[in-house]
């Protein structure tokens, strides 16, 4: 990162909610996964889409680091350990690698 270069990594992981009836179940669900991820690893999540359906959810999800490899495995293992809680299954990812910086701006 010597150039000042750093790269930004997102994902947005939509989720299946099978079984759910109420805007509370659906939370409790989302919260518990939220509190989870934060817990474990490094990252940025919320809930970005689908606010008005019981049996869906988007979860966005931010890191930022130097490292492009690094990157690239946190937010697979993030991906996965979403997929091992059994209250939601995955039903889409979208994973983004940007390069920022590099030039020197100021606000």
């Amino acid at each position: 990162m010597r150039d000042g270069k750093i790269m930004v990594a997102t994902a947005v992981v939509t989720l299946a909610l099978h079984g759910n009836s109420t805007l509370k179940g659906k939370r409790s669900v989302l919260n518990r996964i939220k509190t989870r991820v934060r817990n474990e690893f490094n990252v940025s999540i919320a809930e970005v889409g689908d606010n008005d359906r019981l049996q869906t959810a988007v979860l966005g999800l931010a890191a930022v680091s130097g490292d492009r490899v690094y990157l690239e495995g946190m937010m697979q293992k993030v991906v996965n350990f979403i997929g091992s809680i059994s209250q939601a299954e995955i039903a889409g990812v979208q994973v983004s690698i940007e390069v920022k910086g590099g030039e020197h701006a100021f606000l």
